[in-house]
């Protein structure tokens, strides 16, 4: 008997949630109704047996595990561009094959040959230890420290007065920042010629320059939590025998937080045509339930939720997950041109932004460690999100923009454009 129970009290405290406690998780009021999980089944209908295995193998330690990496120290913040940053893509790019996605971007790399999207900057001279790179002839510029690309062995030339801004030498350094894409080929005939994108950026804002105790930005729940999602959504929905009807494409994206390049070279160099490209899902912030204005507890919300008919997609799924899926009156349309969402509903596509918490306590600042993670929280969104993913690809219909709301003017002409309507 006190054997027995020796082993019980081990396997609770190993099963035992990090970051919240159990108490605080029961208590804590939510958006919506809070229900069990047998309850959560009986009420809603039954999801097909083969998706829920699916859902089934989204595993809160394997979540961790891909995130006590992600967001460790040896990444150093994950800054764009960066040593960290690379390692990052090249860990990705390693689950993806692990998980048997087809290779679709380029063949940059003999280690990935098709899993990077390589987007080439040229990097301008250095002026007050800041440099600007520039991508498809400076359509796309953005400013980083000098310092960084030295530390990646860039032979960084100063400014001079004479060169009135531009390098002086005959040809400008590069840089080489990559997207990384993954492919899920679809089941059906009809349809796997068209796309749905899940997506996360998996930079962060890396290490404070000066300043004393820990300076690196770990950026574990942005985004990471979201990165890992990425990969373990992708896991899941590979595990299935019947795939997904449409093809789902699974991208995480460079420079994020340096106003959204990663997600902006995509939408103007796409892997798939746009116009095939019916819906794009984008993931932030899933990991925290300590959002700054309370206590999210298995809820989630989309920016622009009524912009779609999207929201009732997801909370449909919710319903079914136990998750609550709410419109954010104050933060949903607010929030939504903040991520990388906005690059594709600029060209047309449906897409939207999920998360968990839209600010928490550590947003941006070196406390945002993975040990303060809800995994078990992350798990059931996950959950969810997939089994919405599935109901997406496997609609014959595709998504639409909501033309009744007008917020939505520019972006419903946008799709017309793409689709020549």
């Amino acid at each position: 008997m006190t054997r027995s129970f020796l082993i019980i009290a081990i396997v609770v405290a190993c099963l035992a949630p990090q970051g919240l406690s159990q108490q605080r998780r029961q208590a804590a009021p939510q958006p919506g109704k809070r229900q069990g999980k047998a309850q959560d089944r009986r009420n809603a209908p039954a999801v097909r047996r083969e998706i829920q295995a699916a859902l089934d193998r989204i595993s809160e330690d394997s979540l961790r595990g891909h995130l006590s990496f992600i967001a460790s120290d040896l990444l150093e913040g994950r800054n764009t561009p960066s040593r960290g940053l690379e390692i990052a893509a090249e860990y990705i790019a390693a689950q993806y094959r692990r998980a048997g996605l087809e290779p679709v971007g380029d063949a940059e790399s003999a280690g990935n040959i098709g899993y990077f999207q390589t987007s080439e900057w040229s990097v301008g001279p250095a002026k007050d230890n800041f440099v600007e790179l520039a991508v498809d002839d400076g359509k796309q510029r953005m400013r980083v420290r000098a310092d960084q690309l030295v530390e990646l062995g860039v032979n960084v030339e100063q400014q001079s007065d004479k060169a009135d801004g531009a390098n002086g030498s005959s040809e400008k350094p590069v840089v080489k920042l990559h997207n990384v894409v993954g492919l899920l080929r679809g089941s059906d005939p009809a349809l796997n010629d068209s796309y749905v994108i899940v997506s996360a950026h998996y930079d962060h804002i890396g290490v404070r320059p000066t300043g004393e105790g820990d300076r690196i930005n770990n950026g574990a729940n942005d985004d990471g939590s979201g990165t890992v999602s990425v990969i373990e959504l992708a896991s899941a929905l590979a595990s299935m025998k019947q795939r997904p009807k449409r093809s789902v494409v699974f991208i995480t994206w460079f420079g994020e937080e340096k106003s959204m390049q990663g997600s902006r070279y995509y939408a103007r160099h796409p892997v798939f045509p746009l116009e095939k490209t019916v819906a794009m899902v984008n993931l932030e912030h899933l990991g925290r339930t300590d959002d700054i204005e309370g206590p999210r507890l298995n809820s989630a919300t989309l920016t622009g939720f009524d912009f779609t008919d999207l929201g009732p997609i997801f909370r449909a799924a919710g319903e079914k997950t136990g998750v609550d899926v709410y419109k954010s009156e104050k933060n949903s349309d607010a929030f939504f041109s903040r991520s990388d969402n906005q690059a594709l509903a600029n060209a047309g596509i449906p897409a939207h932004t999920l998360c968990v918490a839209f600010i928490f306590p550590d947003y941006h600042k070196v406390g945002d460690h993975w040990e303060k993670i809800d995994y078990t929280n992350l798990a059931k969104v996950n959950r969810m999100i997939a089994l919405a993913l599935m109901t997406v690809a496997d609609n014959p219909e595709p998504p639409k923009w909501n033309e009744s709301n007008p917020k939505t003017e520019r972006y419903v002409d946008a799709w017309k454009a793409l689709h020549k309507q």
